[in-house]
């Protein structure tokens, strides 16, 4: 039977880190291995991360969604502005830009969808077997 959870993050720079904890919690009550939680911790704090600095209107938080179902989690992070972020090249002297370089990395899979009535939610799936 799948599972799922969602919570909803103010705009505020602790989002993030809550964000973090949020995504670990839930994954250890599903009894999830630990190494796919360190993955779905990582990929959940740069969507987040993005979200928060790009991704949603001025005064507008995000919603982070996490679902099992067949050992795989799938990650979703919604926010309020349309425009789809790109993986980019940064520097070796560049100081962010990374994340979702980090995200196709460590995902299985990972894209970016229209949300109604306005918004995207960029998703991850990540293999996680039980403990």
């Amino acid at each position: 039977m799948p599972e799922a959870t969602q919570r909803f993050f103010d705009p505020r720079p602790e989002a993030v880190r809550m964000a973090r904890e949020f995504a670990c919690l839930s994954l250890a009550s599903w009894r999830r291995a630990a190494e796919p939680v360190e993955t779905v911790r990582l990929c959940v704090s740069e969507l987040a991360s993005n979200a928060l600095l790009h991704g949603a209107e001025p005064g507008r938080g995000f919603l982070v969604r996490l679902a099992l179902a067949d050992d795989v989690v799938r990650l979703e992070v919604h926010d309020s502005r349309e425009v789809r972020p790109e993986p980019r090249r940064p520097s070796a002297l560049d100081t962010a830009g990374r994340g979702l370089l980090l995200v196709a990395e460590l995902a299985d899979d990972w894209g970016v969808a229209d949300r109604e009535p306005f918004g995207k939610i960029v998703w991850a799936r990540i293999k996680a077997p039980r403990r």
